[in-house]
């Protein structure tokens, strides 16, 4: 047996297909197949031989891997891949190949031998994982946009601020470009914000947004899915750009056209008992959106939707109780001889309401009543219960010329009536003399009092201290504390708030208190003194818990009496007189 016949005789029993191919001849035709070919194609040596290899391509064959293995031949080149081939009786398989050119004793390409195998299991099971995985990246970006989304809107203390967060998010996320516009109760768009995902685009889409609202008043799609009922499920569609002119102006209709026209789907943001406006994707290609974009726009609907409610009822119930909040503290009295100024910064949880207050009382000996206190807790009963507590202490302090016996009967009064669980009071009777003033105190679990003398010094008017109100004291009452101040000194009252937070201890807070007290000039006026302490001590956007300050001094002539406003928003009040 000669060698050539042991390898023929082996390459026509093996199960792996062999062909052979002419180099020379026109169109490279097959002269010889082995029986595994035949069984792999369905194609015998008569139907084969004298054609080309291509004669396996079909309708689905990728024209880039066809193109790359002609490449190879014509090069004289060496091609491994796979490709979608068909059978004889059309059938496809993924067909791996091997081509390789065979040198003759000349050096030049004489034949190329082909070597293929069935690998369609494989490719499909390859197909199957990656779709997995594909399903499972496109889940973990939906979940990972659902949560930005609401993350974001849940952050914002203002409606308007929730809207336009979602729009920033969503829109450059899922569409070319796109809008969330929301109703009030009578069903009218009271807020749209417009938001291109092409920076280029951007100023059609703030025009859009700031020239009417026509195009959305006028929009079947709108009224359409603002009246949809629980279920609805939003589909794309394709843009009637000619019944546009009708619905807009000329100028809205330039806006949209700039920002592209193709498909739109439109998204009912659906509250707990009703829709409270849309969110509109639009893409500027007909069938742009893929049916995991329509997922993901449906979920963000309805998490949206609540989300934007769930602001709403915030601040609704944040609207109520700053409106009692307000109710309850006092208009500081203009008092001949002081300067005053207080602030209340309510936290930023919840309704914003707790039970820090202050007070000032002209008392009928002439002295003045000044007084802070803190009700334990953030809610409608804190409130109520710092309501109370300050009445009580007006009507004890009218005739009590001792703080520390004004308190008592107030603890007695918290104790037999149940009005709060815990509270914590300072309480100072401001005397004026000639040559200055005569401070009388007693606090009850209360920071002390702070007292800036002329120069800088910082006096802590820390005695005369007694258990918080409400707690029984088995070693009674202290006695009140007394001190003279000279003219120019200033007294500060103080809730915890100003001066604690999660990062920052109790005296870490009450030095950083003393030291920018210190700093303050000698001539600046108590609304000076009352916004240099509220901007050192306040920072970040978040309050973790309410904060009083009550700040008095000697009213001097020479004294500036410029006015000072609070910041923006209802958080604050502050109130001055002088």
């Amino acid at each position: 047996m000669t060698s050539d016949d042991l390898q023929g005789r082996a390459v026509r029993a093996s199960d792996v297909a062999f062909s052979i191919s002419d180099a020379t001849a026109p169109d490279h035709p097959l002269i010889w197949v082995n029986p595994a070919f035949t069984a792999l194609t369905g194609y015998t040596p008569e139907q084969v031989l004298g054609r080309n290899c291509r004669l396996l391509q079909g309708p689905a064959t990728d024209p880039a891997t066809a193109a790359e293995m002609r490449d190879a031949v014509d090069t004289g080149k060496t091609v491994a891949t796979v490709v979608l081939n068909y059978r004889r009786d059309g059938t496809p398989f993924w067909n791996q190949v091997v081509i390789s050119p065979v040198i003759g004793r000349d050096g030049t390409i004489t034949h190329h031998v082909g070597v293929q195998a069935d690998v369609t299991a494989r490719v499909e099971a390859d197909h199957a994982r990656d779709s997995d995985l594909s399903s499972q990246r496109q889940a973990t970006a939906r979940l990972d946009l659902l949560a930005r989304v609401t993350d974001e809107m849940v952050a914002h203390l203002d409606y308007a601020a929730a809207v336009d967060s979602l729009a920033d998010i969503a829109v450059p996320a899922l569409a070319t470009w796109g809008y969330v516009a929301v109703t009030d109760d009578r069903g009218r768009f009271e807020h749209v914000h417009v938001v291109a995902s092409d920076h280029s685009r951007s100023a059609a889409a703030a025009f859009l947004e700031s020239h009417g609202v026509e195009w959305l008043r006028r929009s079947p799609r709108m009224a359409e899915a603002l009246a949809s009922q629980p279920g609805f499920v939003p589909a794309p569609y394709a843009i009637d750009v000619a019944a546009l002119p009708e619905r807009s102006t000329d100028t809205q209709l330039g806006a949209l056209q700039a920002l592209g026209l193709g498909s739109a789907l439109v998204v009912p943001l659906r509250a707990r008992d009703r829709v409270i406006g849309v969110m509109c994707l639009v893409h500027e290609e007909v069938g742009g959106f893929s049916p995991d974009v329509v997922v993901t726009a449906a979920h963000l609907g309805r998490r949206a939707g609540l989300a934007l409610d769930n602001v709403r009822l915030f601040l609704a119930a944040r609207d109520a109780a700053l409106t009692l909040q307000h109710s309850l503290l006092p208009d500081i009295p203009d008092v001949p001889g002081l300067d005053i100024a207080a602030a209340y910064i309510a936290s930023t949880r919840l309704a914003e309401v707790g039970g820090d207050w202050f007070d000032v009382l002209q008392l009928p000996d002439g002295s003045v009543g000044l007084a802070v206190g803190d009700v334990v807790g953030h809610d409608m009963h804190a409130a109520a219960a710092m309501g109370q507590l300050r009445s009580l202490l007006r009507s004890t302090a009218w005739d009590c010329t001792e703080p520390a016996t004004a308190l008592a009967r107030v603890d007695a009064m918290v104790r037999g009536i149940p009005i709060a669980d815990i509270a914590t009071c300072a309480y100072v009777r401001w005397e004026t003399s000639g040559t200055g003033a005569t401070l009388t105190y007693a606090r009850a679990g209360h920071p002390p009092p702070l007292l800036r003398l002329p120069g800088g010094e910082v006096v802590p008017l820390d005695d005369a201290a007694t258990t918080p109100l409400g707690i029984a004291d088995p070693a009674g009452h202290a006695t009140s504390g007394k001190v003279t101040i000279p003219a120019g000194a200033t007294l500060v009252l103080f809730t915890d708030g100003l001066i604690e937070r999660r990062d920052r201890g109790l005296r870490e807070g009450i030095a950083g208190l003393v030291a920018t007290l210190s700093a303050q000039p000698d001539d600046l006026d108590a609304t000076g003194v009352r916004d240099a302490l509220i901007d050192a001590l306040l920072t970040g956007d978040r309050q973790e818990d309410d904060v009083c300050v009550l700040v008095v001094r000697a009213h001097h002539e020479s004294s500036s009496s410029r006015a000072v406003s609070g910041p923006s928003g209802p958080r604050s009040i502050r109130s001055s007189s002088r």
